[in-house]
């Protein structure tokens, strides 16, 4: 299993009453403090506010900060956890993508789900349709995403979604990724996610589950995958740990019981924030030292 650290960037209140130039040297050193630590992969949240409710503090916009951070980090690969699909067209969604590709030397993972922060979408103007239309729309950008990173510079994309569509549309750069970029697919929904990730994804992230609701949720996943004929070996799983998790935040027996079990369990990697990060760099000093513990790859 390897070790995932969500920088942070000010949307769970890390950085209140920070002035945005220090918040984001910190952002920085944090980037650079995981990549030295050994973690496999430095992530970003997409959101526009602070939670549980907006507030007049910073937040980093994550397509923006995560493509500084490729530029400002050499080894460590590079996501969000995940894109709101609503936020962008999901065209323009993978040219991003193949440029940070490029930008970060192949080191981009493409993370995206239906999207869930009803304050984000209305105050920005996207409305917040319900959650079977989200879900929908997520579904027509797979189809667009996954068609725009085809390999092949000739190679177009076209597609006719009720929602997303395409017309002979070139994305150049391709990613430069020989096995291709890959695609994360998050969220807990058994009947209609989870059947996107198996037959989109590589990857489908759970959101906050602990071990034993990864447990019960292995069976259904590998199901999705059987449905369609896919191998399920072949749809990594991995966890977004919440970082309000006690066994997360704080270091020692509990967090090194936490990592070991979802090893256990064949999850591929836990994914996670310590808010404490923003301040000290002892949280992801402690928390190497706890994966290491754990049999985490570092």
């Amino acid at each position: 299993m390897k070790l995932g650290v969500i920088v942070p960037q000010g949307w769970t209140g890390e950085y209140d009453d920070w002035e945005p130039q220090r918040a984001w040297a910190r952002t920085v050193e944090v980037a650079r403090q995981a990549e030295r630590i050994g973690a496999e992969s430095i992530w970003l949240f997409d959101h526009f506010h602070t939670v549980p409710k907006p507030t007049d503090e910073l937040t980093f916009e994550s397509f923006t900060a995560l493509s500084a951070l490729a530029a400002l980090t050499e080894r460590v690969r590079l996501g969000h956890v995940v894109l709101c699909n609503g936020f962008r067209n999901p065209a323009l969604t993978a040219k991003m993508a193949s440029t940070l590709d490029t930008i970060s030397g192949g080191r981009f993972e493409l993370g995206i789900g239906a999207g869930w922060k009803k304050d984000e979408w209305k105050a920005y103007g996207y409305g917040f349709p319900e959650t079977k239309v989200r879900l929908a729309m997520l579904h027509d950008a797979l189809e667009v995403v996954t068609r725009m990173l085809e390999p092949g510079r000739s190679t177009h994309a076209t597609y006719d979604g009720e929602h997303h569509s395409v017309n002979d549309a070139r994305n150049l750069p391709k990613p430069i990724q020989e096995s291709g970029m890959p695609v994360m697919v998050g969220g807990n929904g058994p009947k209609v996610t989870w059947r996107l990730a198996a037959r989109y994804a590589d990857e489908l992230n759970l959101d906050g589950m602990s071990p034993e609701e990864v447990r019960e949720a292995l069976p259904t996943i590998r199901a999705r995958c059987e449905e369609i004929g896919r191998d399920p070996d072949s749809l990594a799983v991995s966890v977004h740990v919440w970082w309000g998790t006690a066994e997360w935040s704080g270091a020692g027996e509990p967090r090194r019981e936490l990592l070991a079990a979802y090893d256990e369990l064949g999850v591929s990697r836990v994914i996670g924030l310590l808010q404490a990060s923003a301040e000290s760099d002892d949280a992801l000093e402690q928390l190497a030292v706890d994966a290491r513990a754990a049999g985490v790859e570092l």
